[in-house]
């Protein structure tokens, strides 16, 4: 590395983080309800590995109400903390949580600090600055610094931009979303603390970043949907224009060889238009595509959003892109033969040495999906060609009986033929939604994040809640939560597939069941939760839940599970405080709260550090919208003021370290 990591770049002023050690009020968790399709959990509390390196497995907690988390060696208990409403950071005593990556904090040299409170006002300040609506996160090592200082890349998604200060400014909001990438280092005077430092490695990428497409959907063809380039210049003459941009990215996977995927969600929610002849098609309605759009301004400015407009090319975006860290020249590269939808999710997982992707389309009553290499990625790295181009993409299918299978979106098998419309693979991919309809892909719950066990395969979803399709009651008595859907609850459920002979996360048949519900009754209050949104193994094999309930039910505190909140909303989750992220014993179904959110924030990221010793959490938009206040330009902090605490300034999402303090 030699100078490119020995400057510390400008910092903001300290975040408010509270620590509590909070009196434990069971010994149980019956958070998990009893059927074929839902484990039957509970006992004696265990102890499981948090942030560490060691080996899998849980050891017993030396008393009721505690759960070990430690870093190899130096695991040491932790106390679950309660649900909370205050606009802080809470994480349990012995614990320290610091804020290492704001929005707005510089990520160029040359950028100078902004004011406590304070946000990018332009394109070209925002440019050269950590984006905003933090969500994926990830964490690529680098070589030890010099002291054996800890160093790393840490790789930032920003699925959105604040619309109280970028509505009247597209250009900005553009450049607020898409990625980051910054070095950050913890040396031994810095006391375990960990900062962001300058380097060559350091760079955003965002809207109108140069991009490039590979695979099947790479090109343009005559007559065709597609992609890799636009049909017309800026004067409708004939040619090409390249495509740009990194749009709305979610989720974050990293691969065995070192790069970093993200995954572009709700692309579809920057594209509208003013001309009333518009005419949308099949295609753009099943990917939710629309004249009003959700009411971003974008085809106001820049015509690639413009749906009327000959330049408008929806198919640029949608796709899982692949990002080199270590190489800051290098274009992202959309891998089109991973399909075409709001992915919610970038997991990678090895199988024989194959390369498999789990995503998801994260909104209710769409798929799970993955993507299964056609070799071992070393062979196919070795011979020059991206292991990402070559491969099945695959969607799930999921019967009552608490069986499934992984079904595949080929060309020319079962329905996807020329004789029902299907021209080629590009066709497929492009179209994935209508391809997996046509296969009978099992609708599901708002299917978010995917997580896979490090050494027992087991694949676990993460159901956001909704009725994927069917009708739901309001109780939570039996593991369908009272839905038609497989997991389908209107609070969320974690559903888990365990892969059939060969037992690897490329089995084709699974089996399934739910193994947490949102919102349960039977839950212990250290172990409630609703809206899960974000999973993530440790490498001890501790799985960790981040929740995303939505703005409008935050703070809505009416009554008990199962009674009526108000507009005769049943369960409220407004009781579950703000959102939370918590640590699950697999093997037991154990859950306990590690960290409560600011108010009307989202937990969403999380990854660990090289050495398992520092937990990276974001925090993704303090201060939105809740049952009880809403931010305007007059008071952006009338919900919240983290992390600044600034008199009349804004909330800002953030990354946080947690460690051991």
């Amino acid at each position: 590395m030699g100078r490119d990591m020995d400057r510390t770049l400008p910092a903001g002023p300290e975040a408010a983080v509270t620590s509590v050690d909070p009196a434990v009020t069971s010994d149980h968790d019956g958070s998990v309800g009893a059927s074929r399709r839902s484990l039957l959990v509970g006992g004696a509390l265990v102890a499981a590995g948090l942030l560490t390196s060691g080996a899998p497995g849980a050891l017993a907690a030396p008393r009721p109400g505690t759960v070990h988390a430690g870093a190899g060696a130096a695991r040491k208990a932790f106390r679950p903390v309660p649900v909370a409403h205050a606009d802080e950071l809470v994480v349990p005593r012995g614990y320290v949580a610091e804020v290492v990556a704001r929005w707005g904090d510089p990520v160029d040299a040359s950028a100078p600090r902004r004011p406590a409170g304070s946000v990018p006002a332009t394109p070209a300040e925002q440019a050269v600055r950590v984006g905003s609506h933090h969500h994926g996160a990830q964490v690529v090592a680098l070589a030890p610094g010099p002291g054996g200082e800890r160093r790393g890349l840490l790789v930032l998604a920003h699925e959105s931009a604040d619309e109280l200060h970028t509505a009247t400014s597209p250009a900005t909001a553009m450049a607020a979303q898409g990625l980051t990438v910054v070095a950050v280092a913890s040396g031994p005077r810095d006391g375990g603390a960990w900062r962001t430092v300058a380097s060559r490695f350091n760079r955003r990428i965002t809207a109108t970043t140069p991009v490039r497409l590979t695979g099947p959907a790479a090109v343009v063809r005559a007559g065709g949907a597609l992609v890799g380039a636009t049909a017309a210049g800026p004067g409708g003459e004939s040619g090409t224009e390249s495509p740009r941009g990194v749009l709305a990215p979610g989720a974050l996977g990293i691969t065995p060889w070192g790069t970093v995927l993200a995954a572009e969600e709700n692309a579809n929610a920057f594209f509208g238009t003013d001309d009333l002849t518009w005419q949308r098609s099949e295609t753009d309605a099943r990917h939710g595509f629309s004249a009003a759009g959700f009411g971003h301004p974008w085809h106001t400015e820049d015509p690639r959003f413009d749906l009327a407009s000959d330049r408008a090319r929806p198919e640029h975006f949608g796709w899982i892109v692949e990002v080199d860290p270590h190489d800051p020249a290098s274009a992202p590269a959309k891998r089109t033969a991973l399909g075409r939808f709001a992915h919610g999710s970038a997991t990678v997982s090895e199988a024989a040495g194959h390369v498999v992707v789990h995503t998801t389309d994260a909104e209710d009553g769409e798929y799970a999906y993955r993507f299964v290499g056609s070799a071992p990625w070393r062979r196919l790295r070795a011979k020059g060609l991206d292991p990402l181009d070559h491969g099945t993409l695959e969607v799930a299918r999921l019967s009552a009986d608490g069986t499934g299978e992984w079904v595949r979106l080929v060309h020319g098998t079962g329905p996807l033929t020329r004789e029902n419309g299907w021209r080629d693979q590009a066709d497929i991919v492009v179209r994935a939604r209508l391809a997996a309809d046509a296969v009978g892909a099992t609708p599901l719950a708002r299917p978010e994040r995917v997580a896979v066990h490090p050494t027992a395969t087991d694949v676990y979803l993460a159901l956001a809640g909704g009725v994927a399709g069917g009708g739901c009651g309001t109780s939570a008595a039996d593991g369908a939560n009272g839905c038609g859907a497989p997991g389908a609850s209107p609070h969320g459920s974690v559903v888990r597939l365990r892969p059939s002979a060969p037992e690897t996360p490329a089995a084709r048949t699974f089996t399934w069941e739910t193994f947490l519900t949102g919102n349960d009754p039977r839950a212990t209050p250290e172990g409630s939760f609703a809206h899960p949104k974000g999973l993530w193994f440790d490498a001890s094999g501790l799985l960790w839940i981040s929740t995303g309930i939505p703005g409008h039910l935050l703070g809505d505190t009416a009554g008990p599970p199962g009674s009526a909140g108000p507009g005769g909303s049943a369960d409220p989750v407004g009781r579950l405080g703000n959102n939370a992220l918590l640590a699950v014993d697999p093997e037991t179904g154990e859950v306990r709260r590690f960290l409560t959110a600011p108010r009307g924030a989202e937990v969403t990221g999380v990854a660990a550090s090289a050495d398992g010793a520092a937990l990276f959490v974001n925090i993704q938009h303090p201060g939105h919208r809740t049952a009880t206040a809403a931010p305007d330009r007059e008071h952006p902090g009338a919900v919240s003021t983290w992390p600044d605490r600034a008199p009349g300034g804004s909330p800002r999402s953030a990354t946080v370290v947690v460690r051991h303090g």
